[in-house]
């Protein structure tokens, strides 16, 4: 047995050892291939803009996570098509099929992304071309394995022909429609040609030979080749079917029934959801796995995972425990009564411990690793239809209906293999999941919540709590008011989206609560079935392989027709987009755009200055709204807000920015507020560049010098060599300004009017 999964970063371990097995594959199966065409399989994934194609490399492992086989798919999404690269099997793989799945993978793959068909190159059959009759039989069976996959050579073009004349065994360029699509015409083929040869081989083929390629593929003289090994052609009236999204349910969530006046975390909850969902065609149920404990403790404390084992085990029949006296954490000293230790364990009153809270919590986790598992196995996205939720447990606690955190298993899990993002869109904050993850900056941990002044949980969820260590700026938290319409709701869904995309994950794992809809016994907020599946496709359309975790939902009786929404909202965004992919310019040349400038502040700017603030790691959650409310205050009051700002966009991103402002009072002073250039563009000369510009705007408006104040701690340490290193004059030093310890700096620098 083995499984298909994609490599999507790189760096990740358990991907570092996966390419070091394929480049062993390449060698052992390509003895042509150079050493450094080989050792550039890394650079490859992680760097499209350098080599004008998002590389897809997918493996098939077996149980002991061996390579059995890869293949290679080059994506050019403005072309949109896709170029086989490479696909091979290891010796032992040979003849298990590998080959044909990794093959049925690509298809699959290409068709979800919405290329309009694959190229690739197969060795010749034609005994002018492949003269040697034994080379010829391998490359007949070759031919033969892609055309049963429908896939034929082109014909009529001059690809074939050697570079080197006298030569034999040029490939043919291979075409497969994907069941949906035709040879493009001359002119798309042209472009298509001419990119793989220019970008794949300009080492090897002389501009005039790609030249004299691209000039032979002429309308009505070329075409696929008709079947030569038994297949028949391909009938395109026959559209690709959609992959339909793994659904794993808990099958033992009922086991869990707390029949108390008013717990509304009742079973009903699932199955008033897959009534819903089971007509709509769109997904593929699938049967738990188990997995083992390990991977529970690898986000909860080992004591608290014991503790809830034994507590429910040990609870009375039919009857449960509640937490009602919270001892001082003391480890130490902990109380040794059950019932009175559920207090030590708990952040509230309201969530029980019985015979049956365990087996249902931790089947919920078997159900959110089978549905990460399909997702590394290549499905698109998976859904964990679960409860007990989990979302509120942390590392050391349980509360809030939660026993074990299933989204931060699953994110958890997926770490191994990439970047993750974790996106938690029910009502209530999710306090576990940034609790799990506070201090990792491999995670990234967004939620959209009812603000901590009056939802649940209310001790977290505020918006300076931005991570801690080397996970500072990891944790974005966007609280949002009592009343809202779901337009504001949208819009903090895009600030999250910008947020992830600056995180660049390789997978996202959604805290899926439906407490957002109109009624919830629990929120207040008026998502409507049409709300939901505006967000799952704002969702989808983010373009990553998903996980969707169940967390809250509390009203059944618009609960699965929200459910179902959401989904189909998911579903209609058929061909994702790909985040990977970087290129701004037609073409794929990788190259930037000019530094453009302006001064008008737009809304759409405020997400891109909490971005690169955010990027810093300089700054607090307090210092980073502050920089963003300055622009919505300059957007909303112009220049009576009396903030001035300077912004350097490039690729239709914010590169860096100043906002300075005249100093009340005074005749010729002005304060710099903020200069942050992107830490993308850092050491680049840009903050230099934006200074000069705010320099001379302040000359032009009468200012005479400008002041900078900063503080003295190590993390601003960047910022005080670049003030005095770019000529400001240190004036003074206050100690203790901010806090014990933390000085404020104040800085000078003139602007002279020029001669």
């Amino acid at each position: 047995m083995f499984r298909i999964r994609t490599l999507t970063d790189a760096s990740a371990p358990a991907n570092q050892k996966a390419i070091a097995e394929i480049q062993t594959i390449i060698r052992d199966q390509f003895s042509d291939m150079t050493d450094k065409d080989i050792a550039k399989l890394p650079e490859q994934i992680s760097d499209p803009i350098t080599h004008q194609f998002v590389a897809k490399v997918s493996v098939a492992e077996d149980g002991r996570g061996r390579i059995r086989g890869f293949s290679l798919l080059l994506v050019d999404p403005l072309l949109n098509f896709g170029y086989l690269e490479l696909i091979a099997t290891a010796k032992s793989g040979s003849g298990s099929g590998v080959g044909a799945a990794l093959y049925e993978q690509i298809q699959q793959r290409a068709r979800e992304k919405g290329l309009r068909g694959l190229y690739f190159e197969c060795l010749p059959d034609d005994p002018e071309l492949s003269p040697n009759p034994d080379i010829r039989k391998q490359n007949e069976d070759r031919l033969r394995f892609y055309e049963g996959f429908n896939a034929f050579p082109i014909m009529g073009t001059d690809y074939e022909t050697p570079v080197t004349p006298g030569t034999f065994d040029s490939p043919y360029l291979m075409f497969d429609g994907l069941g949906e699509f035709m040879l493009p015409p001359a002119v798309t083929l042209r472009r298509i040609v001419r990119a793989i040869l220019e970008r794949k081989y300009a080492d090897l083929c002389p501009p005039e030979y790609v030249q004299r390629v691209v000039e032979s593929i002429k309308d009505t003289k070329f075409a696929i080749r008709l079947p030569r090994y038994g297949s028949k052609m391909p009938d395109l009236k026959q559209q690709a079917v959609a992959a339909k999204i793994p659904l794993i349910v808990n099958d033992r969530h009922d086991i869990h029934h707390i029949r108390e006046r008013g717990y509304v975390e009742a079973p009903v909850r699932i199955k008033s959801i897959l009534k819903e969902l089971e007509p709509t065609g769109l997904f593929e149920v699938t049967a738990p796995k188990h997995y083992g404990d390990r991977h529970i403790k690898a986000v909860h404390d080992t004591r608290l995972v014991d503790y809830i084992e034994q507590a429910c085990a040990d609870a009375p029949e039919g009857k449960s425990i509640y937490p009602y006296v919270f001892p001082i954490r003391n480890a130490q000293r902990m109380p040794k009564d059950r019932s009175v230790l559920a207090g030590y364990w708990c952040i509230d009153t309201f969530t029980p411990l019985n015979r049956n809270a365990f087996p249902a919590a931790r089947r919920a986790v078997d159900c959110t690793l089978t549905a990460t598992e399909a997702v590394l196995d290549g499905a698109r996205a998976a859904y964990a239809l679960i409860r007990p939720p989990g979302h509120h447990a942390e590392s050391r606690a349980f509360g809030g209906f939660c026993y074990f955190n299933n989204a931060a298993i699953s994110a958890q899990y997926l770490s191994r293999y990439g970047r993750v993002a974790v996106l938690d869109v029910d009502y209530h904050h999710g306090n576990g999941t940034q609790d799990i993850f506070y201090e990792r900056d491999d995670v990234l941990t967004v939620s959209i919540h009812g603000d901590p002044s009056f939802a649940y949980p209310y001790f977290t969820g505020f918006r300076d709590e931005t991570g801690r260590g080397a996970g500072a700026g990891c944790n974005l938290n966007i609280p949002l008011p009592e009343t809202i319409v779901p337009d504001d709701h949208r819009e903090a869904l895009k600030k999250a989206f910008a947020r992830i995309r600056d995180h660049a994950p390789a997978y996202l794992v959604v805290a899926l609560g439906l407490d957002a809809a109109k009624g919830d016994p629990t929120g207040t907020w008026p998502y409507r079935a049409a709300d939901f599946y505006k967000m799952g496709a704002l969702i989808a359309g983010i373009g990553l392989p998903m996980v969707f975790v169940q967390e809250g939902g509390y009203r059944v009786r618009n609960l699965g027709v929200n459910a179902r929404r959401f989904f189909e909202g998911v579903a209609s965004v058929a061909k994702t987009p790909d985040l990977t992919w970087q290129l701004k310019r037609k073409g794929g040349t990788g190259k930037n755009e000019p530094m453009k400038w302006r001064s008008s502040v737009a809304p759409a700017d405020v997400a891109e200055i909490r971005r690169i603030v955010m990027a810093t790691n300089a700054f607090s959650g307090e210092e980073i709204d502050i920089a963003a409310e300055l622009a919505e205050e300059r957007i909303t009051k112009g220049r009576a807000s009396g903030y001035e700002f300077i912004l350097a966009i490039q690729n239709g991103r914010l590169a860096g920015y100043a906002c300075y402002g005249k100093t009340p009072g005074s005749e010729q002073a002005y304060d710099l507020y903020w200069l942050v250039v992107d830490p993308d563009r850092q050491r680049s000369g840009l903050g230099g560049q934006i200074l000069d510009c705010t320099e001379a705007a302040i000359r032009n408006a009468g200012g005479a010098f400008m002041i900078a104040e900063t503080s003295s701690t190590v993390a601003y340490d960047k910022a005080r060599a670049f003030y005095e290193r770019v000529g400001f004059e240190r004036l003074v030093e206050i100690n203790d300004f901010y806090r014990p310890g933390d000085n404020k700096v104040i800085y000078r620098k003139s602007c002279p009017p020029q001669s």
